[in-house]
């Protein structure tokens, strides 16, 4: 993740995500179905076939090297941002570089609001700054290895974009929270706790409508695949989920990438179901369907709820717990950082500081969560397409073997870097239990579906 995003994590709900739903995780059994077949794959999913046995997921030499330099690069990558991210922020409080930023401020109005929106768009374009060697060289390595087809131009405009909306918007928010650590010294972070709840209500129900649509296009998926259509609905129909076909949109992804992809988003009256056209038309339509199954499960499991309700109880922790880290900060170091107290600007970056720090350290939390999350989709999606594909262990397995290629996955992860960055169970953990997931063989059922 690049420093502009670690800078932002109190404004972007689902990056704070990972911070607190490992408990929900923790205590769901696992989402297997009942049975013989059901322990088969379980045991595959953990420890992998045995020698001799089938693999779930395989890539052809020239990818498989491919996936495993591209893998060391993607992950280097991803640990750097989150490093630098917290490096820079201490890096300009221990050189009174933020306090500097703040005089600068000052002198160019005599306004405090004027000041802290001043003060708060040049840290959002400083550490955009910052970032930019590390995600530039991202970008150049996903296209040297085809999976993006995005160029320069349309990647700076996306970045220019992201960045206009957190000058505007983020400024303004961060202005609001430092005049609360003003107002309420002592208790500022449960006041903060209190508006962030809304916030990030309001940022999953705007996010499809507002945001998504400024970085790509959408149109329903009726409009350009009626027949494609026609079979979601079977799925729709065995699954309940009432998904109109009005809320089913296919995304031009290929403008940009090469990847294959579909998501659930948004709440209420803005929630659906995004397709990828890189995905619909390009496998065949019986992966497809899995791949609908499996985002139908996000939406029949209340995935985005329940991360939003764990959200909330988890930032009530975490807002506490930083507020205390940074106050022994600014004791500590508060006099040598040009940071006298909370109150001052520079104060404020040391309590985002705690944050970024608190972020990186809970990362493989909330990606125990999501991956969690995600096996529970493959399960739901894999036994919905039962009775509609004629084969839904080789369509799931098939539809896991053409995602690895086209995102070049590493079937052999190292078990650390799985646990601490992945927030998808690897690609090989998810076709092994695919291909030995049976739960209607010998008259059982399914974990979601009894027929």
């Amino acid at each position: 993740m690049s420093l502009v995003c670690r800078s932002r994590l109190w404004l972007l709900s689902s990056i704070l995500f990972s911070a607190f739903v490992q408990p929900l995780a923790a205590a769901q059994a696992h989402p297997n179905a009942t049975g013989s077949q059901a322990v088969a794959a379980r045991q595959k999913e953990q420890t992998g076939p045995q020698a001799g046995s089938q693999e779930g997921y395989k890539l052809p030499p020239d990818k498989l090297a491919k996936a495993i330099a591209l893998s060391r690069i993607r992950n280097i990558l991803d640990i750097a941002g989150s490093v630098w991210g917290i490096v820079f922020l201490w890096l300009l409080l221990a050189v009174r570089g933020w306090s500097g930023l703040e005089g600068w401020a000052a002198r160019r109005s005599s306004r405090r609001w004027v000041q802290g929106l001043l003060f708060f768009a040049a840290f959002f374009v400083i550490t955009t700054l910052a970032s930019l060697p590390l995600d530039l060289y991202g970008h150049h390595v996903e296209r040297s290895y085809g999976i993006s087809v995005q160029g320069w131009g349309s990647w700076f405009g996306d970045m220019g974009k992201g960045l206009g909306l957190t000058l505007i918007f983020g400024s303004l928010l961060l202005l609001f929270f430092h005049w609360i650590v003003r107002a309420a010294p002592r208790r500022y972070w449960l006041w903060i706790w209190l508006i962030t709840l809304p916030l990030m209500v309001l940022v999953a129900f705007a996010q499809p409508l507002i945001i998504d649509p400024l970085f790509n296009k959408f149109e329903p998926l009726a409009k350009t695949d009626p027949a494609l259509v026609q079979k979601l609905e079977k799925v729709v129909q065995r699954t309940g989920t009432d998904i109109s076909p009005d809320r089913i949109f296919l995304m031009k992804a290929s403008e940009k990438t090469n990847g294959l992809n579909a998501y659930v988003t948004g709440l209420g009256a803005s929630k659906r179901i995004v397709v990828w056209d890189t995905t619909a038309g390009r496998i065949p339509d019986d992966e497809v369907l899995f791949i609908f199954g499996h985002e139908s499960g996000h939406y029949v499991l209340h995935h985005i709820l329940k991360g939003l309700d764990a959200m909330a109880i988890g930032l009530f922790f975490i807002y506490w717990a930083c507020a205390g880290f940074a106050a022994w900060l600014i004791r500590r170091f508060g006099p040598r950082w040009g940071a006298p107290d909370l109150v001052s600007r520079t104060g404020f970056v040391v309590l985002l500081f705690t944050i970024s720090i608190v972020s990186f350290l809970l990362e493989p939390v909330g990606n125990a969560v999501s991956r969690h999350f995600e096996h529970q989709a493959d399960v739901y999606g894999q036994e919905a397409i039962h009775g509609i594909v004629p084969d839904p262990q080789k369509a799931t397995v098939a539809a896991f073997n053409d995602l690895g290629a086209a995102w070049l996955d590493d079937p052999h992860p190292s078990p650390f870097i799985e646990f601490w960055l992945y927030n998808h169970p690897s690609t090989r953990r998810r076709a092994n239990f695919a291909l030995y997931y049976d739960p209607w063989a010998n008259g059982g059922h399914g974990r979601f579906f009894a027929k």
